[in-house]
């Protein structure tokens, strides 16, 4: 039972035993643990007690907390009787001192994370943003560029910036100059902004509408990229042409000219290309499986290989060398040929008027010319099926006819038709 005594004294507050007393208007101290004292009387060591203010508002009783009572830092009797002085007129006239207290230190807490957020500026968040989803990105050079375009376009405007201060002017005053010059740029640009701030919005670094939404928003103050975009072809080779091509490439030597032909064979990108790996080959069943992190679409693609293009991998095998995995290593030890190799040997070969990208619009065009079914070639590009109801009956990957057309492909490669032509025919972009 809580003990009822006369008004405290600072010497029955040192010495008091567990339990509760009363000093009279509502201020109790609240033992826990007993102080001990060494035989010279001296506190040897602080027990733990609390001042409390009780006070019953509309029916309730509650305990306001005022301080330690005994130690380090604690409340002198005298200061405890103050502060319950103060909360009982907090009392009277009707307020809530706990309910009070509570909202103070709620605008405290506010303030502070205010000064936090301001404190957290575009650039440093920019970071962390990089920071925490680079490991689920395709590769090392896409962090680069999200990090050179932030540095290049958008850290010399709003970098110093707190990001719970930007703004809509903010985000087209970095964009304006390079929507119309660099559309493209311009584009990846708005959208790397817009994912800063979601995600300094998801911290609660900032609040309200996202400046560098789009739709909805910037699309009523800035161009549509279509409207400004002029369409940049790769350019390619006419696909009469390729025959003679593929035996001018064949007397080249060197892996990249290996790794090129083997690209045009199977109608796939450069960056498929130089990260192929052996692990990804099977010779026996005459299929590549290139995982879905290294494809453009994210899935997962198979390619029939053709005979030509077993032949290479036999070529390829003679330049395997322990540990590495690489079907086309580069000249530095366990890295995969560069993504310029391509570039350079066009241009020892004297054909920078056409792109290696640009030889799967060949493969394209010969396949339309043909009479090649254009699912079929569609599917060999690795394109995504627009229509979502195709789509979702589709879901094959047509590996078997697939390959048939990759066979004819790779006779076609092999013969160089009489008809003259190496002129350069710009084709629409494949992707």
């Amino acid at each position: 039972m809580p003990k009822r005594a006369t008004p405290l004294t600072a010497q029955k507050v040192a010495k008091a035993k567990p339990g509760r007393y009363f000093d009279g208007d509502g201020l109790v101290l609240l033992v826990r643990e007993a102080s001990t004292f060494a035989p010279d009387g001296k506190i040897k060591q602080y027990g733990r007690a609390w001042w409390l203010y009780r006070y019953t508002l509309r029916g309730r009783t509650r305990d306001l907390g005022i301080g330690r009572a005994i130690g380090h830092n604690s409340v002198s009797l005298a200061d405890a009787r103050i502060a319950a002085a103060r909360a009982r007129a907090v009392v009277k006239s009707g307020t809530d001192p706990l309910a009070e207290r509570q909202a103070e230190e709620a605008r405290k807490a506010a303030a502070a994370a205010l000064a936090a957020a301001k404190a957290i500026t575009f650039k440093t968040c920019a970071g962390k943003y990089i920071t925490a989803n680079k490991a689920g990105w395709k590769n090392a050079k896409h962090g680069d560029q999200w990090e050179n375009t932030l540095a290049t376009y958008v850290y010399p405007t709003i970098g110093e910036l707190a990001v719970s201060e930007i703004d809509t002017g903010h985000v087209t005053r970095v964009l304006e100059p390079i929507w119309t010059a660099k559309p493209e740029t311009a584009s990846r640009v708005r959208g790397r902004i817009e994912s800063v701030l979601s995600y300094a919005t998801t911290h609660n670094w900032r609040a309200g509408e996202n400046p560098a939404r789009w739709r909805g928003h910037l699309e009523n103050v800035l161009p549509k990229k279509s409207k400004v975009a002029k369409v940049v072809h790769h350019a390619a080779l006419p696909w009469r042409d390729t025959g003679a091509f593929m035996k001018a490439l064949a007397a080249q030597h060197g892996t990249g000219a290996l790794a090129f032909r083997f690209a045009i064979l199977t109608a796939t990108r450069t960056g498929e290309i130089i990260g192929a790996k052996w692990s990804e080959i099977d010779m026996q069943h005459a299929v590549w499986t290139i995982p879905g992190e290294r494809m453009k679409a994210g899935v997962e693609h198979r390619v029939p290989l053709s005979a030509n293009a077993l032949a290479l991998l036999r070529e390829a095998e003679k330049l395997r060398a322990d540990g590495v995995d690489f079907v086309f290593p580069g000249g530095r030890k366990g890295k995969p040929l560069s993504n310029m190799s391509f570039l350079m040997l066009l241009r020892r070969m004297a054909r920078e008027d056409i792109t290696a990208h640009g030889f799967r619009s060949t493969f394209r065009d010969w396949a339309a010319e043909t009479g090649q079914p254009a699912d079929i070639a569609e599917a060999a590009l690795a394109h995504t099926v627009g229509d979502k109801t195709v789509a979702a009956y589709q879901r094959g990957d047509l590996l078997d006819r697939r390959r048939k057309l990759m066979e004819d492909w790779a006779k076609f490669c092999d013969k160089p038709m009489p008809a003259p032509g190496a002129n350069v025919t710009l084709i629409r972009a494949v992707g």
